[in-house]
């Protein structure tokens, strides 16, 4: 499940990426910290369950009848 919910984030900021032009005007720098203990947040995803099927139909599109206009008027 973990790795599901990791993908789906993964995913998720790919496409948000994907749709921006991003450029960088100015250098970084990673501030110095000292981290002791902590705990990620847990989450339960209930995804809805997609059934995909592919089913060939005959479509009947009517036909059109078309009369050409007199060019000499």
């Amino acid at each position: 499940m973990r790795k599901l919910m990791s993908l789906a984030l993964v995913s998720t900021a790919a496409l948000g990426l994907a749709a921006c032009d991003v450029e960088q005007t100015e250098e970084g720098e990673m501030p110095e910290v000292d981290v002791n203990g902590g705990e990620l947040p847990e989450y339960n995803v209930d995804a809805a369950d997609v059934d995909v099927e592919m089913e060939e139909q005959t479509v009947e599109v009517p036909t059109l009848e078309v009369e050409e206009a007199d060019a000499s008027q």
